[in-house]
């Protein structure tokens, strides 16, 4: 029987099923504040993070693992395993997944890439669904065509805590994050084939929060998937409340609240809070 490793970064979110799995790996990111480096849920917890970010001179910055890194990685896994697949965040966001391809090159173990498009708990699921696949005896490439299927069908919605640390992050432009500020405008963010969309822009944060959910609900009643993921920055209690108000409306969903982690957190802010689900996810 052929041995896979599934390797994934350090913004997806490993629960204790994934955390405790011998065949799954993790690379870090890196968070750069003020020149130091800190490897990604390593070195640094999102609390730590918020509380650092309070007192910077310069702007965070972060960073995705080195091909070297992975690179040596990959040799560790060739003496126990005869193929690695290598999950990762949306290559729009980071240079993770070109890191993986190049590293991918420099190794005799053959290393499959998959660009999620996505981060956090959404992409843990896609790696959750391709590990049961391939132990269900289907072959890899059937096994990653259906992974590629899943992923294409995501909707992600996202209410953004800090415009200031998306656009000093370079992801929002400036025109965006002058008119968000002046407006008191509260944008709501899409991730659509990897990439960060201004969906739409609500005067109030109650109202985006009720125009997120209008989008739930539709997919929902259309599409029946059996489970949905909050995500957020630092506050859970937050998320429980959009959890809780979730469950009552849909009581046979599964409901999965987890956090951003530090890397996404340099970007999106203490106070962000989002909602994602796969429409192919049965």
């Amino acid at each position: 029987m052929v041995k896979t490793a599934w390797v994934t970064d350090s913004t997806a979110y490993l629960d204790s099923e994934l955390i405790n799995h011998p065949d799954v790996y993790s690379i870090p990111l890196s968070i750069i504040l003020d020149g130091e480096v800190y490897a990604d849920g390593i070195d640094l917890t999102p609390t730590q993070l918020f509380e650092r970010l309070k007192h910077l001179k310069n702007p965070p910055t972060t960073s995705q693992p080195s091909i070297g890194a992975f690179q040596a990685l990959y040799e560790q896994l060739e003496k126990d395993y005869d193929q690695i697949v290598s999950i990762h965040l949306s290559g729009k966001l980071s240079g993770t997944v070109s890191s993986s391809e190049q590293a991918a090159k420099l190794v005799n173990i053959p290393v499959t890439t998959f660009d999620s498009k996505i981060l956090t708990y959404p992409m843990s699921a896609l790696l959750k669904k391709g590990m049961n696949l391939l132990e269900e005896g289907i072959g890899l490439e059937d096994v990653l065509e259906e992974m590629s299927r899943i992923r294409d069908t995501n909707e992600t919605y996202v209410l953004v805590g800090s415009l200031e640390q998306l656009h000093r992050g370079g992801r929002m432009t400036g025109v965006q994050f002058f008119l968000g500020s002046l407006l008191n405008v509260k944008p709501i963010i899409s991730i659509e084939d990897g990439a960060l969309n201004v969906k739409e822009k609500v005067r109030s944060e109650k109202k985006a929060k009720e125009k997120i959910l209008d989008y739930f609900r539709i997919a929902y009643e259309k599409q029946q998937f059996k489970e949905v993921y909050i995500l957020y920055g630092l506050h859970e209690e937050y998320a429980e409340e959009w959890k809780a108000e979730i469950g009552k409306q849909f009581p046979d969903l599964n409901v999965i609240c987890c956090p951003l982690g530090a890397v996404i957190g340099v970007h999106a802010g203490e106070n962000t809070l989002g909602i994602s689900w796969h429409n192919a996810m049965k």
